[in-house]
């Protein structure tokens, strides 16, 4: 036991976790007025911990591995098995660099540009439509957007479900029974539609664009030169798309940013692109997406007075750090202006990761995320007129991931001239 460290008392925090959702570390932290402290989850001692000294720590490669961190129940729906969350060292460092290179300023403009498209495209239909379902929408225009961009052939007859199959995965997260066995179904969908494509590519049988993200992994050889399975080439290209289809919840969000804070719209209205930006980076900041990660420890260490023992499993606050009053005045209020003038460090504003994206874990698309949220912010506040009847928008902080209740319900939408 670590005398100087909080130690939670209860025999396991399990249920604890499911009850408080994306609070269950900061309400710890704050109880006992520690950024570390040690409990059971799973059976298992855990050190959960949050901030930015914390956030630094996560992310020292010499001290913590993913490799066995992942809960099989979560490769078996979000990452897809021994997919690049689960690598660490040098195979990790060879895997990032190809989604980085799909990952590129150029590409993240040429999504956006997509993106906004296809927004545009959609809304002619909606005009005629009683109401639509933002959220609903979202998850087919960046399916399609994604799997044209990827080079990935998807017939409009199909788009619906594969878009939901994408989503089912992100929010099989912390879902058990019925919700979670509709992520791995669906992931196997995913896994074997896409694996049918690379073996095509293989084959000659498929001709696809080589700075294609089908091309890319299909072609992929590890640092000993050896191709990845199609299995494996089909589990990260699914790790390519299905981030990208996931921005939807952050637009759904950030629709609802604009309802409640309609004061922003008018400041909007001029597409200045540091406005877009501000107001894009507190809706990641503010709203609730990825709760907490976590690691294994990779050797014996001492961190503030707790020992840290390899292969012990480390919790790191996502959404705490995020809202953490020593980093951000008034955490708990929407105000995109506190980005103006900030230096945002690599370990302070974490809502997809934190460090280097090059050389650690955080998000590769981080960028993508950011361009796609910001056409479509455009579009939203720049290209279409709507109305937002009644509807249930609250959202919750016990379930994991989260969205507003009615998905976004919008209608008598016009097209701006």
């Amino acid at each position: 036991m670590n005398e100087q460290v909080p130690e939670d008392k209860t025999l396991d925090n399990t249920v604890a976790l499911m009850r408080e959702g994306y609070l269950f570390i900061r309400n710890r932290i704050e109880e006992y007025q520690s950024d570390i402290f040690e409990t059971h989850v799973l059976g298992q001692k855990v050190i959960c911990m949050g901030g930015s000294e914390a956030a630094k720590l996560f992310y020292d490669t010499d001290k913590f591995q993913r490799q066995g961190a992942v809960l099989k129940r979560i490769q078996k729906t979000l990452f897809g098995v021994n997919a690049i969350q689960t690598t660490d060292g040098r195979v990790h460092h060879h895997r990032k660099q190809v989604f980085l290179s799909l990952m590129t300023p150029f590409h993240q403009k040429r999504l956006a540009e997509l993106v906004m498209n296809q927004w545009i495209e959609s809304s002619k239909k909606w005009v005629n439509l009683d109401k639509i379902v933002l959220f609903e929408e979202a998850k087919k225009t960046l399916c399609r957007v994604a799997c044209h961009w990827a080079g990935v052939k998807l017939h409009e007859s199909e788009v619906k479900e594969r878009a939901d199959d994408f989503i089912s995965m992100v929010y099989a997260l912390g879902a058990v029974g019925p919700q979670h066995w509709k992520g791995r179904m669906a992931r196997n969908r995913a896994e074997n539609w896409i694996q049918s494509m690379i073996e095509d590519v293989r084959k000659g049988t498929e001709k696809v664009e080589e700075d294609s993200a089908l091309y890319t992994m299909a072609t992929y050889q590890d640092e000993e030169g050896n191709k990845f399975d199609p299995h494996m080439a089909a589990i990260e290209l699914i790790n390519v798309i299905r981030p990208i289809v996931a921005i939807s919840t952050f637009i759904t969000f950030t629709a609802l940013a604009l309802k409640d804070h309609p004061e922003y719209k008018e400041i909007l209205k001029s597409g200045n692109p540091q406005d877009l930006d501000m107001f894009i980076q507190e809706v990641r900041r503010y709203y609730p997406f990825a709760p907490f990660l976590g690691a294994k420890v990779k050797k014996d260490f001492i961190w503030k007075d707790c020992a840290f023992k390899e292969g012990m499993l480390v919790f790191l606050d996502i959404y705490g750090t995020n809202h953490d009053p020593r980093l951000w005045d008034n955490p708990n209020e929407f105000h995109p202006e506190r980005f103006k003038d900030r230096n945002v460090g690599p370990f302070d504003f974490i809502p997809q990761g934190g460090g280097d994206p090059s050389t650690g874990h955080r998000c590769p698309g981080e960028g993508t995320t950011i361009e796609v949220m910001k056409a479509s912010l455009d579009f939203l506040v720049n290209k279409i007129e709507f109305d937002i009847p009644a509807q249930d928008l609250s959202f919750s902080l016990v379930k994991i991931p989260t969205l507003p209740e009615s998905g976004f319900v919008m209608q008598n939408i016009s097209l701006k001239v």
